[in-house]
């Protein structure tokens, strides 16, 4: 299936349902069984089980995460979602609010076979520090 716009947002807000409802396995639901996932340019997560232990790392550290989508774009089965989190980090006590992008390409199931994602990590960072 080639996802409309409609369908894309769709899928884009069920994610950002999965992360905010704090359920990881419904995170890594999203993705292929052949898939890798890399956030700003780093080593490649290839398993949903991967996947879903990343997710659970940030919603142990941010148990009240909301994470918001702010916009789709679809070509094909390539998709672009870009988002904003926020949440009170749990360590340090600091509310963090960071936003970023992914690019996505989809496999006929509309699960995703690869995901290249950005955020700023240092303005990440600074905000879990406090600074």
């Amino acid at each position: 299936m080639i996802p409309d716009s409609v369908t894309a947002y769709q899928i884009a807000q069920d994610h950002c349902a999965a992360w905010t409802n704090q359920t990881p396995e419904m995170v890594a639901g999203r993705y292929a069984e052949q898939t890798t996932m890399s956030m700003n340019g780093g080593d490649p997560m290839t398993s949903r089980s991967q996947i879903a232990d990343m997710a659970a790392g940030f919603m142990a550290d941010f148990p009240d995460l909301v994470l918001a989508l702010d916009t789709v774009l679809v070509a094909d089965r390539h998709m672009i979602y870009a988002w904003t989190f926020e949440g009170r980090h749990k360590g340090s006590g600091n509310k963090v609010r960071f936003s970023g992008w992914e690019e996505w390409d989809l496999d006929d199931d509309l699960k995703v076979t690869k995901s290249l994602g950005w955020y700023d990590a240092e303005d990440y960072d600074r905000q879990v520090a406090g600074i």
